[in-house]
C-alpha cells in the first residue's frame, strides 16, 4: 500500500507492541507504522473501534500512541529515535495534572 520514494537514508529500529520495526532516519512514528502494515494505532473513546492516522498533520489526534510510557502522543508528529517503545493506545489515557 505505500511504498518508500527514497531508501538511501540510515535505518532505525523501534518497537511497537514488541515486535521490532525498520525506519527511516527522519520518518514519523505514523509513516514507520503504515509502511510496516500497521494500520490500527489506538481504540476509539467513544465505541472501542480501531483508529488509524487521517490528516498527518497533527490536526485529528487519530494517530495517539503510547511512546516511552507516555501516552496521548501523535505519532504523526513524532521522529522516530532508534529503540523507541511505541505502544497501541486503548481508548483515553488517564492523565494527571
Amino acid at each position: 500500500m505505500f511504498r518508500r520514494i527514497d531508501d538511501s537514508r540510515p535505518p532505525v529500529l523501534f518497537t511497537f507492541e514488541g515486535k521490532e520495526i525498520a525506519a527511516r532516519a527522519g520518518d514519523t512514528v505514523a509513516c514507520a507504522l503504515l509502511q510496516a502494515g500497521i494500520t490500527a494505532f489506538r481504540t476509539s473513546v467513544v465505541t472501542g473501534e480501531p483508529r488509524a492516522p487521517y490528516c498527518m498533520m497533527g490536526v485529528c489526534f487519530d494517530c495517539l500512541v503510547t511512546i516511552d510510557g507516555v501516552a496521548n502522543r501523535q505519532s504523526c508528529l513524532t521522529e522516530v529515535v532508534p529503540g523507541m517503545q511505541v505502544s497501541f493506545q486503548k481508548g483515553a489515557a488517564n492523565v494527571q495534572p
